[in-house]
């Protein structure tokens, strides 16, 4: 990582670039937000981008984040921290505890321990269902065949306050398609935040009404 490398400035860039997509595309969402990618950088390497006033961020991992978020948000209040990997079971409730959005929900027991953790805390975070929209076998999400049941039996059934839809597309193909199909089932279920686009291609998903794009590398540099 080129020491010379300025989170600040590159995270002004990217806000730059957002506002020009939003400008550019047919019809954004109402509002962008950007997700600062933190996974592998250290507390150093963050705090300047909050002190600047950039309050999202994103997490692969729970164990990481609890390493550093605690002291984070304690320091700068109104930081809101998205989960953006896939999460275990045994997880939940660390996650909850830190978490204030879950961006991989994907499953009825992962929606059923995440309903029991709300109630024994009386806090429920932010929840996005994961689609994984190019049916990958190695990667989290629900099967685009199976989203509209799943969805309906997270909030149905379990009366969970499901927010929207997030997608990691495959890296070997064009995204374009994978956001249209998110978009479209975002549609039909109603529901109306969509969680998609990164370093290569957030601009992509932008044109595609995503109202939150997940930017780590163009931030905060190669890991």
């Amino acid at each position: 990582m080129s020491s010379e490398h300025d989170p600040v400035a590159a995270l002004r860039d990217v806000l730059s670039r957002i506002e020009k997509a939003r400008e550019a595309a047919i019809a954004p969402a109402p509002q962008t937000t950007l997700i600062a990618v933190t996974k592998t950088h250290v507390p150093e390497r963050i705090a300047p981008v909050l002190e600047a006033g950039h309050r999202d961020f994103g997490e692969n991992r729970v164990q990481e984040a609890q390493g550093k978020w605690p002291e984070l948000k304690a320091q700068f209040p109104g930081t809101t921290l998205h989960l953006i990997g896939p999460l275990q079971t045994n997880k939940v409730r660390d996650a909850m505890a830190l978490f204030d959005a879950i961006h991989s929900l994907d499953r009825p027991k992962l929606a059923e321990a995440i309903l029991r953790e709300s109630e024994r805390i009386g806090r429920m975070p932010m929840l996005f269902v994961q689609v994984n929209t190019g049916e990958e076998e190695q990667k989290a999400g629900v099967p685009p065949r199976d989203a509209k049941a799943f969805i309906a039996h997270c909030r149905e059934t379990l009366k969970l306050p499901v927010a929207g839809l997030m997608c990691v597309p495959p890296v070997e193909e064009s995204p374009a398609p994978h956001f249209a199909l998110l978009q479209k089932l975002a549609r039909e279920t109603g529901l109306p935040l969509l969680s998609m686009g990164m370093s290569g291609d957030f601009e992509t998903a932008i044109k595609f009404g995503a109202t939150h794009v997940r930017v780590g590398t163009s931030i905060f540099g190669a890991r």
